[in-house]
């Protein structure tokens, strides 16, 4: 059975490795976290697998790696310093602040809450008779805008530098490097710039472990097209397909858990014609993993070209005469939260006989290692057997291998499981030829996680089973 509480899942990051709370030993900073040994290995399997799919399988893709600080013009023309706002509302009882459309989506839903304008927060939170989560009192402060991005200062004295902001998303980096990009790559449309980097969203309400965080990891990509040679309909749809096949397919998400969400049209930006998210069944309910396609039309180029002053138009190379604006598609992943679906969606309890096992039933391509060698003792011969075997494997493969000798043989399996390690090898007496009780020499065990089944192979074979 999966995990019922999220509690379950956090305990299990935070004993093996996976996920620590941020500043832990001063008392910590609210709703910061850390990656740890493992946690960073699953994460960065992830993007890995991201890069691959949408760039490095893919003709039409290039990849960008744009700067956090930008010029404050930048998010003036998206528009961000202006309508990039959430509705807060305060408990006049004990002056906690909350993102009023997110007590409203509890009980509401996401599509009801998301229509309400700023001047209805207040009012339905009154009529639906929601209490602050902190007192339990239900008396608010009518909702106000509050600009959620992360303000800094540029300059060597302080109180008279620049004042800039941290980005609030990646995309703006890919849109003001259209034309670098276009020209020095010698592009034709359609084509899509890739990014994975670092947003800061100053958020009045995050929580539910890694879900939202103030600081936050993304994997964006904005698709350029022709609307006149490419029915964005038919692009809409192909990122669709593709962005679901990246969980389901690449990360081995369970397709039951996942469903596909489309905006309501009051939802919606002021120059989007559809967005389609793909959301994740977490404990708490349903939350937007990817926005699986996102059509801007061409707000954004036209934007930056009419506040910058540089001609942002592509011309055909089949046609100079021929200048345009290319429309947008945007798929848009968030690596957190797709990393915190992952762990969910692998966490398994199983009743064995006269024990409960829990095991991360990972997908290998992101297993935080590929397995592990266990020497079935702490017998010096035997750990020199493990050792040299593991100095092969690394030498001639690119596996990441666990190399494991505290505990009982049974603990380590156990161990490996809560990991998620696809697969143990045992070097056992047998295996140095001094009991075939255990093997034949130079042979070792095979353990397979998911179904238990150990299989004795030669060590002459094993390179060939592991890497096929």
């Amino acid at each position: 059975m999966p995990a019922s509480t999220l509690d379950q899942l956090v305990s299990l990051c935070k004993r093996r490795g996976f996920i620590f709370p941020g500043s832990e030993i001063y008392g910590g900073l609210a709703n910061t976290w850390d990656y740890g040994p493992l946690g960073v290995e699953l994460k960065n399997r992830i993007k890995k697998e991201w890069w691959k799919m949408f760039v490095h399988q893919r003709a039409d893709m290039v990849g960008l790696d744009s700067s956090i600080l930008m010029n404050r013009k930048v998010w003036e023309a998206s528009g961000h310093v202006s309508n990039f706002n959430d509705p807060l509302i305060d408990c006049k009882k004990c002056k906690q602040r909350f993102r009023g459309d997110k007590l409203l989506e509890v009980k509401l839903g996401v599509e009801a809450a998301a229509v309400l304008k700023l001047d209805q927060i207040e009012p339905m939170l009154r009529a639906e008779k929601i209490n602050c989560p902190h007192c339990g009192n239900c008396d608010w402060t009518p909702a106000k805008k509050f600009n959620l991005m992360f303000k800094t200062e540029q300059g060597v004295i302080e109180g008279e530098g620049d004042t800039i902001y941290l980005r609030p998303e990646t995309a703006q980096g890919i849109f003001v490097n259209f034309k670098n990009v276009s020209q020095t790559m010698r592009l034709r449309l359609p084509f899509g710039v890739a990014q994975i980097g670092k947003a800061f969203r100053n958020e009045i309400t995050p929580g539910n472990f890694t879900f939202r965080t103030r600081e936050f990891e993304q994997m964006e990509i904005e698709y350029f097209f022709d609307p006149s040679q490419s029915k964005w309909e038919d692009v809409f749809n192909e990122w669709k397909k593709a962005s679901w096949s990246f969980l389901v397919d690449v990360l081995g998400i369970d397709p039951k858990n996942l469903r596909f969400r489309d905006h309501e049209k009051d939802e919606l930006s002021h120059y989007s014609k559809g967005t389609t998210d793909i959301e994740y069944k977490f404990p708490w309910g349903w939350g937007e993993l990817c926005a699986a396609a996102a059509y801007r039309t061409d707000f954004d180029l036209m934007q930056h070209e009419k506040h910058s002053g540089e001609d942002l138009h592509y011309t055909d190379p089949d046609d100079p005469t021929r200048k345009i604006i290319p429309h947008v598609m945007e798929p848009s992943f968030g690596a957190d939260r797709i990393a915190l679906a992952v762990l969910l969606d692998a966490y398994t309890e199983e009743k064995l006989e006269d024990d409960v096992r829990t095991v991360l039933k990972l997908d290998a391509k992101v297993a935080p290692f590929d397995l592990a060698i266990l020497p079935l003792s702490k017998k010096e011969n035997l750990i020199c057997k493990a050792q040299e075997l593991y100095k092969k494997i690394v030498q001639e493969t690119d596996l990441y291998i666990d190399f494991d000798v505290t505990g009982s043989i049974g603990k380590r399996y156990r161990r490996q499981d809560e990991i998620g390690t696809p697969k143990c090898i045992t070097v056992d007496f047998g295996t140095i030829g001094e009991d075939s009780a255990q093997g034949k020499k130079d042979t070792v065990t095979i353990r397979d996680r998911d179904s238990l089944q150990q299989e004795r192979l030669p060590i002459g074979d094993l390179l060939k089973r592991l890497t096929c």
